[in-house]
């Protein structure tokens, strides 16, 4: 019976969600005290040596934080910053929590999902993607972050945001700018604690 309800759940939510899809993060920001980030103050992008191993996958990652960043009144600006941002994102496949236990669980019946599912880092990290394409129900944990530093001799980090979602969408093209524009709101004065932000996706984004 618990199976049924949970099946009939998750039709219910994703009919509901081809009209309408919410992305719904989790996020948690820092502002050091004291510091005051200016409007129309500009910044490059700053990269590890891992991302800049992948320099299309960082760029594609670097326009969805920049179109974030506009939102909040910064400019990039490459050849004169005053700040500089590092960003960071990660996407791991998983099992569903509505997938049934029996067929998808460890044991002599079910298929477990250790080896099916695997990681994709964005940015900092490492990217591996699965090695065996999931059997079924998989399940997306992400998480997308942005750290701000004085650009000057100091390397001051003056802000610093992390935004988690999970759900069924395999959509990361169009869930990772709202992540990014989640982890930004309240800048430069974040409230304290971990908040929810939601934020609805248009149907053109969604594709």
């Amino acid at each position: 019976m618990y199976r049924a309800f949970s099946a009939l759940f998750l039709v219910a939510t994703l009919s509901g969600c081809a009209t309408s899809w919410v992305v719904d993060s989790n996020v948690k920001s820092f502002a050091t005290p004291g510091t005051t980030v200016p409007p129309g103050a500009t910044y490059r992008f700053e990269r590890l040596p891992s991302q800049q191993a992948d320099t299309a996958r960082q760029e594609g990652l670097e326009a969805m934080a920049a179109a974030a960043l506009d939102k909040v009144g910064l400019r990039r600006d490459d050849t004169r910053p005053q700040y500089t941002a590092q960003i960071g994102a990660r996407v791991t496949a998983a099992l569903s929590p509505w997938a049934d236990p029996w067929l998808y669980g460890p044991g002599p019946w079910g298929y477990g999902y250790g080896g099916y599912y695997g990681h994709r880092w964005y940015g900092s990290g490492w990217y591996g993607g699965p090695m065996f394409t999931p059997p079924a129900n998989p399940w997306y944990q992400r998480e997308v972050s942005l750290v701000l530093r004085e650009a000057g001799g100091s390397h001051r980090v003056v802000y610093e945001t992390r935004a988690r979602n999970d759900g069924p969408y395999s959509s990361s093209a169009a869930i990772l700018p709202v992540m990014f524009e989640a982890a930004l709101q309240g800048f430069p004065n974040p409230p304290p604690g971990e908040r929810r932000v939601n934020i609805e996706l248009t149907p053109a984004a969604k594709k």
